[in-house]
């Protein structure tokens, strides 16, 4: 019955829908205008490289601390923990913390998710971080609502990890609440776009812009004299003589070109409206991505600062939750979080640091050897004092003494 409706063509199947960008490589997704699209040729161009190597390489640089809450209610670095040296040092003995910590910033900008096995010693506290490639981790959500990591090796072999044995950032969470989405893949379209114009560039360059065109008689030619005029047109077009490009042609005949120069096609504006939508979708400001057609020291210093508000901190943020929840337990939070500092990034030039100093200094909420230690100079005896302006006291603390000192 099912070969019969087959053939008739009355068999209908069901379509499969996925989220997966790896399955969707596999059946070659195509997007509407045809350009094929997988994360290696999208991170090929030269912006939506820059765009990755911008988040994951500034925010990889800032440090990643992990602090301990003080009983007044501040904090302090956790520096004897074994995870403040994964985060801060080495994050394995073959890869250092920023290296690890790129690879992974790198892996959610591209892929969606990022992996990393983590290693625990004896005093259940994680001592090494240990990256995964995305395409061998198969994520399965389990009745009870735990995760299982299937994680596939290089000789063909399959181990299964639970949730407390990896590391899972997520840029976007889909529909299923358990696997991260691709911004590559959800902005298909962009990239397909920015491909095809790169490839229409290539092929423009290949020809050495060459154009196409028609030669118009005004009589009708033979097939043998038509023949011998295109030859000698393709011999003198192709020619690598300094004369290359000069035509001679009599008799009437006219010269129709088929092809659009880049000016006329507006291909070059086409090009930048595809850049700027690229940075829209990882949000970062087009002048740090080295767009700078309308950049000022202004502008440019504003962007730089909304690289951070905008940009770096949600995906710092979307960073330190997951590892709070992966790399400390239940226990261990109540006393210890992880978090970035991204100070050094929002600092101005040293005019504004000094007077942000100097008012912090004379308010009487920063010490002397605080502000050296933000300019990366030792602490000085006695620089732990704050002072206290003399024309300033507490609401009500106490009233000035009239005439008769009273």
């Amino acid at each position: 019955m099912s070969l019969i409706n087959r053939i008739l063509g009355r068999e209908k199947r069901a379509a499969i829908k996925s989220d997966d960008p790896y399955l969707a490589e596999w059946f070659g997704l195509r997007g509407g205008i045809g350009g094929y699209v997988d994360p290696g040729r999208a991170t090929g161009i030269a912006v939506g490289h820059a765009c990755i190597a911008i988040v994951s390489q500034n925010l990889a640089a800032m440090p990643l601390n992990l602090y301990r809450r003080s009983n007044d209610g501040g904090r302090e670095r956790a520096t004897d923990h074994p995870l403040y040296s994964v985060l801060h040092d080495m994050a394995n003995p073959n890869m250092t913390a920023f290296e690890c910590r790129e690879v992974l910033l790198a892996s959610v900008m591209v892929n969606g998710n990022a992996f990393a096995r983590l290693e625990w010693n004896g005093r259940g506290q994680v001592s090494a971080l240990f990256p995964l490639d995305p395409g061998n981790v198969a994520v399965e959500k389990l009745d009870s609502g735990r995760l299982r990591y299937r994680v596939s090796n290089a000789a063909g072999g399959v181990r299964v990890y639970l949730q407390e044995e990896i590391l899972h950032l997520r840029y976007r969470l889909a529909r299923d609440g358990v696997m991260g989405l691709s911004p590559i893949q959800m902005a298909r379209e962009t990239f397909n776009l920015a491909l095809t114009q790169q490839e229409t560039a290539g092929k423009q360059a290949a020809k050495s812009f060459l154009p196409e065109g028609a030669l118009v008689f005004p009589n009708i030619i033979g097939k043998d004299q038509r023949q011998t005029v295109l030859d000698k047109l393709e011999t003198k077009v192709n020619s690598d003589l300094s004369t290359r490009g000069v035509l001679v042609l009599d008799g009437g005949t006219d010269w129709k070109s088929f092809s659009f120069s880049s000016k006329d096609a507006e291909f070059l504006e086409s090009r930048k409206l595809t850049n700027l939508d690229i940075c829209r979708i990882w949000g970062v400001p087009p002048t740090v991505a080295g767009i700078t057609d309308n950049a000022t020291y202004s502008n440019s210093d504003q962007e730089s600062r909304a690289l951070v508000v905008r940009c770096l901190a949600p995906m710092a943020r979307r960073v330190e939750q997951a590892m709070n929840a992966s790399l400390l337990t239940v226990e261990s939070r109540k006393s210890l979080f992880v978090e970035h500092d991204l100070a050094g990034l929002l600092r101005g030039d040293m005019k504004a640091r000094y007077d942000a100093y100097s008012v912090g200094r004379n308010g009487g909420w920063l010490s002397v050897n605080e502000i050296r230690g933000w300019e990366n100079m030792p602490n000085i005896d006695g620089g732990d004092e704050y002072l206290s302006p003399l024309n300033m006291t507490e609401a009500g603390a106490g009233e000035l003494p009239n005439d008769d000192g009273q």
